[in-house]
């Protein structure tokens, strides 16, 4: 018995091992295709809209009731906001990369104008903060935008220069000087969390290009010492600083935030009280749909609704960094890095201060959170970084041979472009150095017999032409009595 059942436990044993190996090959081969990417990262896209839309409409309407307004107000709008991002996703994964890196300058230009512009009275006050441009009732922050066109228009300038970046003056200039003066224009608003942002876009153009550590240093040590000179200058900031290192000392004032958030968390628990039954958007947590919609998220789903935000974000970063890896185009390395990184900077920023991991900075959740300008620029980096995963060389192949496949097919998605190395340039010739005063000018080099006559017959036709062209020579001195000298 004991003989014959051991064979039956062993089998018992082995078949979860079967399943798990079969399960991680399927994985592995499902991922290795051309177009695992692109499709994962739709995938991505989609369930984060589906979600922010969800929580936004049930963190806004007790909030909206309260105030007399129509219950799905602040929803119309995000919904509407969607759209327009949807439109624009489809426009970014149309246009060629190569006519987005075209246009990156005009739009950085065009971004810092419009900064300047909203310090003007052509910008609206929401907040306490000239960031916003109203018309009727369209509101846009160019902030948003002045990302999306910092990385785009950052990447450009350093693949373009990335023989020089060896040297400092061309490694920075002139990205970080323009960098800096679009903070200046940011911080004047004043915005410190777009400002924040904005700096993790400028790092990670930085650490993607290979810029030497000391760089960073720099750089690091300079943020500390500004957001330390904002955080005392302004009396809110420094609210904000000090509830975070001592909530309980102003729970009703700075601290208040914080506090509800932590709560709402907790009354969450590990599965939530239910879609729609959260008690904190009962004008208990402010800007509950917007900075703070991560809270709700909790208190409604518990803690397997944050997890699989979390897990949303985590594979974002993952794909991201996938495709920046197996592009060959150095320019869309860089951008397909350095939006993955912007986008999952943001969100560990958002949730790390609604968790009292990090200080209040008024950034939004990505494609969560309410906010119109937010949600399509957002939309817009989706877009690109679908584009991106579509001109890796397995997708383009693919693409181009076997057809669009049936998203491109629906979406009508032209067929990228194979990456074309720029031509090598010509080593410029080095001028002859001038002659020091006093020396005497060194022997001429024998001129080469090919380059000199300029033909591909091998040299030793030449030197049979030379020797029968001084065998003729003699003999007509001689002819004329002359010796040769």
């Amino acid at each position: 018995m004991t003989v014959v059942d051991r064979p039956k436990a062993g089998a018992k044993a082995a078949k979860p091992r079967r399943r798990v190996v079969g399960v991680k090959s399927s994985l592995t081969a499902w991922l290795s295709r051309p177009l695992a990417d692109f499709h994962l990262l739709l995938a991505i896209f989609g369930l984060l809209t589906a979600i922010g839309l969800v929580m936004v409409l049930s963190a806004s309407v007790p909030g909206e009731v309260a105030v007399g307004q129509s219950a799905y107000s602040v929803f119309q709008k995000q919904l509407t906001y969607v759209a327009v991002g949807s439109v624009l996703f489809w426009v970014a994964l149309r246009i060629p990369l190569r006519q987005v890196r075209h246009l990156s300058t005009m739009a950085m230009l065009g971004c810092v104008l419009l900064l300047v512009l909203v310090l003007t009275p052509l910008g609206t006050d929401i907040n306490e903060t000239r960031s916003w441009f109203v018309i009727g009732p369209v509101s846009f922050q160019p902030v948003e935008a002045a990302k999306l066109a910092l990385a785009l228009w950052g990447a450009h300038v350093l693949v373009t220069k990335r023989a020089l970046l060896n040297q400092y003056r061309h490694l920075l200039v002139p990205v970080v000087p323009v960098a800096l003066g679009v903070f200046t224009l940011v911080m004047l608003q004043p915005d410190l969390g777009g400002t924040i942002t904005l700096g993790v876009v400028l790092l990670s153009l930085l650490w993607f290009v290979g810029a030497p550590m000391r760089v960073f240093g720099v750089l690091l040590i300079g943020a500390v010492g500004g957001a330390l000179v904002l955080a005392i200058g302004a009396t809110y900031r420094l609210a904000r600083v000090l509830s975070f290192l001592d909530p309980e000392a102003d729970p009703l004032g700075a601290g208040l935030q914080a506090q509800q958030a932590e709560y709402a968390l907790a009354e969450g628990g590990l599965f939530g009280k239910g879609l729609g039954q959260a008690s904190s958007k009962w004008d208990y947590l402010p800007n509950v749909h917007s900075d703070f919609i991560f809270a709700v998220i909790g208190e409604e789903l518990g803690f397997l609704g944050c997890a699989v935000v979390l897990g949303l974000f985590a594979m974002l970063a993952v794909v991201g960094l996938r495709i920046a890896a197996r592009n060959t185009d150095p320019w869309i390395r860089m951008v397909a890095a350095t939006l993955t990184v912007w986008l999952v900077a943001q969100a560990a920023i958002n949730i790390g201060y609604v968790v009292r991991l990090l200080p209040v900075t008024g950034i939004t959740l990505p494609m969560i959170s309410s906010g119109g300008t937010s949600v399509v620029t957002t939309m817009v980096v989706f877009g690109l970084l679908a584009s991106c995963a579509r001109h890796e060389p397995e997708a383009v192949s693919a693409l181009r041979h076997i057809g669009p496949g049936r998203v491109g097919g629906v979406l009508r998605l032209p067929a990228p472009e194979a990456y074309k190395p720029p031509p090598k340039r010509k080593p410029v010739r080095p001028s002859t150095p001038p002659r020091a005063p006093g020396r005497r000018a060194a022997a001429p080099q024998p001129p080469d017999e090919r380059r000199m006559a300029g033909r591909s017959a091998p040299p030793s036709e030449y030197r049979r032409r030379e020797s029968r062209k001084g065998t003729q020579g003699s003999a007509r001195n001689r002819r004329t009595g002359r010796d040769g000298r």
